[in-house]
């Protein structure tokens, strides 16, 4: 069975992933944090957030609460922002306590 046949594509870079990685650079701008700045708080390389706002690596549910946390984000309010179209800045994202 082809991934056609079931109606959902593979492909990494369909709209609703562009949309996504918009939304999470969105998000991470919105919290006032570079990609070296984020991957430090989730002890990642910086090349794991390019790689996923880049579209070129997608997350799992587990990565996205993570990241969504890291930002100070709420993730229910992040998801919900992309299934209704909206954009990163209104992700509940909040600048971190200096």
């Amino acid at each position: 069975m082809t991934s056609g046949t079931r109606g959902i594509g593979k492909s990494v870079h369909s709209t609703d992933q562009t949309a996504f990685c918009e939304l999470m650079v969105g998000a991470r701008k919105a919290a006032g944090l570079t990609q070296h700045a984020l991957a430090l708080r989730l002890k990642k390389p910086q090349s794991f957030v390019a790689k996923y706002e880049g579209g070129e690596r997608r997350l799992d549910v587990v990565e996205f609460i993570a990241i969504s946390r890291a930002l100070g984000a709420d993730p229910l309010k992040l998801m919900a922002t992309f299934v209704t179209g909206g954009k990163g800045k209104s992700a509940g994202a909040k600048k971190p306590a200096a």
